[in-house]
């Protein structure tokens, strides 16, 4: 029970690593406030997270005692941002540890020069200024408690280069770069700021996850064999598991990394390396 008496904000909860992360907080004994979108984006080629699917999240935290708030938001809207801290610390008076899961993987799958104006304005603000949004909202309760962790999921993309995902890659390495400013900026306060990247995670039914099957279609992948494909470029010689990745954001949410900030921890089976 590591995070008991906690409170955690995941975004990205109605599915994939938001789930996993989410129910692994809950089994440690966190109280949860979960937020999804609960709706498709325009621009966005595939199905985002639903209503249903957030509730599902919820009722798999309840299972372990938790105590759950779900929250529909835009994490690409200030105002959006701010209610869900809002109501976050009118239910539960604080907000000990905030997840930002929230991200699309597309639209991808163009060189630079071919991406538009409105393509990479959706995942900028989305990838990158989503995690700021909900880092202003939360962060000055944690302050003024003098504690709070942060985990940003970025992505091995924050960390690389990849063809034909200029938006994703600009995305998550500011991503990055936002973790180490922002781990600094609130150190005084002991307020830790650490960024988690997967490499290529297994879409596990359990969790609904779709990404790396939309990575694939962007990539011109036949879904039918990109588990395979992406498994050739592992060290380890299998994919990632989406418990593999909420492990370690329970490590970085916990009390066992109270010396951990401004920190990127790689969970990609020794990805980036090579």
């Amino acid at each position: 029970m590591q995070l008991k008496g906690l409170t955690a904000i995941v975004t990205g909860a109605a599915r994939g690593l938001g789930r996993a992360c989410a129910t692994r907080f809950a089994a440690e004994g966190a109280d949860l406030v979960l937020v999804d979108i609960g709706r498709n984006l325009d621009g966005v080629p595939y199905p985002l997270g639903t209503e249903s699917q957030l509730e599902y999240t919820a009722e798999l935290c309840r299972k372990h005692g938790a105590a759950v708030l779900t929250e529909t938001a835009d994490v690409r809207s200030i105002e959006a941002c701010d209610a869900v801290a809002t109501r976050a610390l009118d239910r539960f008076g604080s907000v000990g540890i905030l997840v930002n899961g929230a991200g699309i993987a597309a639209p991808a799958g163009k060189a630079v020069h071919e991406i538009s104006s409105d393509e990479w304005r959706l995942m900028i603000d989305t990838d990158l200024s989503g995690a700021w949004h909900m880092m202003r909202a939360v962060v000055p309760d944690m302050i003024a408690r003098r504690s709070g962790s942060i985990v940003n999921i970025a992505s091995t993309a924050g960390l690389v280069g990849y063809r034909h995902f200029a938006g994703y890659v600009a995305a998550k390495h500011g991503l990055v770069g936002l973790t180490k400013a922002a781990a600094l900026d609130y150190a005084p306060f002991r307020v830790r700021v650490n960024a988690l990247c997967p490499g290529s995670v297994r879409d596990d039914p359990l969790v609904e996850g779709r990404m790396l099957a939309e990575i694939a279609r962007s990539l011109q992948v036949a879904v039918d064999e990109h588990e395979e494909i992406f498994t050739r470029d592992q060290p380890m010689n299998r994919l990632i598991e989406p418990d593999d990745v909420a492990g370690a954001a329970l490590w970085l949410a916990g009390p066992d990394s109270v010396q951990v900030t401004g920190s990127t921890v790689t969970v990609d089976g020794g990805f980036v390396a090579r």
